[in-house]
């Protein structure tokens, strides 16, 4: 059931984990240039807003808080700015990322407008929705399951009549398993997730409690076939292409549709939920802006912008008498009821993370040589006292320090029960403050290490009933141990199980870039650099992959 948090605020927790994203999610678009700092008051009085070189507000120009995925509308933006002379400027962001930028004030400061794939989220705050007007939508994409072709003929389904109980029916009985984002993190996993416990739950009017509370044993079930998690669709699509043992993936169609591979894409029949991209203004945003963002919407709603977009990112036209793109299936589904209330909204999150999708694993094999000595320790230490706030209930968590070799009288393994979370908790962050420096570094031979622990069975459980991770913190080049040719022969003379077990590497002080990359590279992970931002945020951001 759905339940209300016990050893801590929901809202406050998934604020800080997408506080924490945004110094190392925010990418500016490649080509453009930075996003300006606002400097004026609301309404667009004051004085007028400086960039980070110095420069002044370029009337013409609108600076967007974005959603990731619509870095692919580059080319069509390029032919807006030569048909209407407004600039777009666009930062891109995790869509629940953006909503805390706005609720804190903090967009306003840099932003003109923001460009997420829905602002069904944002209308559920207060503090957000004071925030924003005018919002035009410019396509829609809905959430869909792309199967592999050769599942969808192995359940004999017909794509166009599947149903989510269909789904739920195949997951339940073990002949489907697919890959889905972190609804914590991305607004995909958000909005599939929705999709999912409306869809099972079979509410026909605003998501509540009690309908989520009646779908939870389906819920869990249908979680149970979840394989692969992430913070990104980018990746989740790498690391399906890895998985022969996953035969879906939950994401939005556009994205679907994109995928390497063949996809068959499944829109439920009962019902799915729909992006529909609004491009909203901020209400502190100057006249000037206001007047960019109508010229920029009114052309993007042209049948021919509508029809370049349909073409180039495979999503749906919002413009009558526009046909979407020769890919795009044409038959009509029900839209599937948003949650009535932020605390349904946050209920569901917080059911998910602590109660319906598979619980973690996780091995945090942390580089305390003597080069960590001083400022970089206690670094460590504070990024993962503050990490403890974001582990969920169930989860196993190993601190696992390392030196010239593994610091195996200091490796420590617990688990956070649901009943009395506080105690492992507490105990991770006694265990991060008694870390100490000494000796080299021993990259290669501690994450085997790690690799053997997680070989091993607890409490009876599978490694195929967990997400497995390791993540791999250190300052410097690899000193002691293995080298890398011997980590690679390790690696692949592991069980195939065990290879599914991603390194995710975070580049740090002194280390390797090349050496880290090759780890992450080898193992299906994903390099973080805290080099450029800060540690804790890098430990933040891998929560979407755990």
């Amino acid at each position: 059931m759905i339940t209300t948090p016990r050893r801590r605020s929901r809202p406050r927790s998934l604020a800080r984990a997408l506080a924490g994203l945004a110094l190392t999610l925010l990418v500016t678009a490649t080509g453009s240039a930075c996003s300006t700092i606002d400097n004026s008051s609301s309404g667009g009085q004051g004085t007028p807003p400086i960039d980070r070189y110095g420069k002044s507000y370029a009337p013409g120009t609108l600076r967007v808080l974005a959603s990731s995925e619509l870095a692919d509308m580059a080319p069509v933006l390029e032919e807006a700015r030569k048909a209407t002379g407004v600039t777009v400027r666009p930062t891109y962001a995790g869509t629940l990322d953006a909503v805390e930028q706005i609720a804190s004030g903090e967009a306003e400061k840099a932003y003109d407008a923001i460009w997420l794939s829905s602002n069904d989220y944002l209308r559920l705050r207060p503090d957000t929705a004071k925030r924003i007007t005018g919002e035009t939508s410019i396509m829609t994409s809905p959430v869909a399951l792309g199967v592999r072709p050769a599942a969808v003929a192995r359940l004999g389904w017909d794509p166009a009549k599947v149903t989510w109980s269909q789904l739920h029916k195949a997951v339940a009985e073990k002949k489907l398993t697919y890959g889905m984002t972190d609804p914590m993190r991305s607004n995909s996993g958000f909005s599939a997730l929705v999709s999912v416990a409306s869809g099972l739950s079979g509410a026909q009017s605003a998501l509540t409690e009690q309908d989520v509370t009646r779908a939870t044993p389906r819920l869990k079930e249908f979680f149970a076939g979840q394989k692969l998690t992430s913070g990104s669709s980018g990746w989740l699509a790498t690391a399906y292409g890895r998985r022969a043992d996953v035969d879906a993936l939950v994401n939005y169609e556009s994205v679907l549709l994109s995928a390497p591979g063949k996809l068959t894409v499944i829109r439920p029949s009962d019902g799915v939920v729909t992006a529909d991209y609004p491009l909203t203004l901020l209400t502190s945003a100057r006249a000037e802006a206001k007047e960019a963002a109508g010229r920029l919407t009114t052309y993007l709603r042209t049948p021919d912008a509508q029809r370049r977009i349909t073409e180039t990112t495979l999503r749906r036209p919002v413009v009558l008498g526009v046909p979407p793109a020769s890919a795009l299936a044409e038959d009509q589904r029900r839209e599937l009821p948003f949650p009535g209330s932020r605390a349904v909204a946050d209920g569901l999150l917080d059911a998910y993370d602590n109660t319906l999708r598979r619980p973690s694993r996780t091995v945090y094999v942390l580089d305390t040589s003597g080069s960590m000595a001083g400022d970089r320790l206690e670094r460590l230490k504070t990024a993962l006292a503050e990490l403890t706030d974001d582990f969920r209930d169930r989860e196993e968590v190993t601190l696992m320090p390392f030196g010239s070799a593994v610091k195996q009288a200091e490796v420590r393994t617990h688990t956070v029960d649901p009943a009395s979370p506080a105690a492992a908790l507490d105990a991770i962050r006694t265990d991060a403050r008694n870390l100490s420096a000494s000796g080299g570094t021993a990259i290669y031979s501690s994450v085997q290490e790690a690799y053997r622990f997680l070989g091993t069975s607890r409490d009876g459980a599978s490694p195929a009933d967990t997400f497995t991770s390791i993540v791999l913190m250190t300052d410097g080049e690899n000193t002691d141990g293995d080298p890398a040719s011997a980590f690679d022969g390790f690696y692949r003379s592991l069980p195939a199980e065990q290879q599914r077990t991603p390194v995710f590497p975070i580049l740090f002080g002194d280390s390797d870039r090349g050496e880290l990359d090759h780890i992450a590279s080898l193992t299906g992970g994903k390099l973080f650099d805290a080099q450029q931002g800060s540690l804790d945020g890098a430990f933040e951001e891998i929560r979407g992959y755990q």
